[in-house]
């Protein structure tokens, strides 16, 4: 038996919503995973559960929130525009195929001070956080400066990145000492 059509819609129930969101939460963090190594991007992915609780996956690099909010910070208000427009576009041409009534377009123009202050605004909430978050990273050699398990699970996830990464620049000098090793016994052989 294979598998079935979903009918993309909002499901009523709040325990069936909750219960497909853990679902398909996996699944997309998974997925950003994946982009994140295979294409070597930096991937920043806010998710908010139907109970309000918020999911933030950064990818590969620790330092990914930051770089991003930097990189959007830095670019011009016309610029942010255009990517939103194009955004736009790229969803309504893959929502045409869909039963669903979600419509990009209804989404809000943004267009006056008002919306630019808007963003501003939740650009500093982000920078906020963030600098809570580095705040956490720089007391965790103290354990009594941690306040709940939320920071543990925060600094557990942040040495698993780092390790990775050291890991990963381990095993590519590995691979590269390995080369030049390898490179030198052959002109050695030459020379012979």
């Amino acid at each position: 038996m294979g598998r079935r059509k979903l009918k993309i819609q909002r499901l009523e129930d709040m325990k069936a919503r909750q219960a497909k969101y853990s679902k398909r939460k996996k699944g997309i963090l998974k997925k950003a995973k994946e982009l994140s190594i295979l294409c070597d991007v930096e991937v920043v992915l806010l998710l908010s559960s139907p109970s309000g609780k918020p999911t933030l996956f950064v990818g590969q690099d620790p330092n990914g929130l930051y770089c991003i909010l930097q990189k959007v910070s830095n670019m011009p208000f016309v610029e942010r525009e255009e990517r939103r427009a194009y955004t736009l576009e790229m969803l309504k041409k893959f929502y045409v195929n869909w039963e669903s009534k979600f419509d990009p377009l209804s989404l809000p123009r943004n267009n006056n001070v008002d919306t630019l202050k808007l963003y501003e605004d939740q650009l500093q909430e982000l920078k906020d956080k963030l600098t809570k978050k580095s705040k956490i990273l720089r007391d965790w050699k103290y354990p009594e400066n941690v306040e709940d398990l939320n920071q543990i699970k925060f600094m557990e996830d942040h040495l698993i990145a780092s390790l990775n990464g050291l890991r990963n620049r381990k095993n590519q000098l590995a691979m590269e000492q390995q080369t030049k090793e390898r490179y030198l016994e052959g002109t050695e052989n030459l020379e012979i």
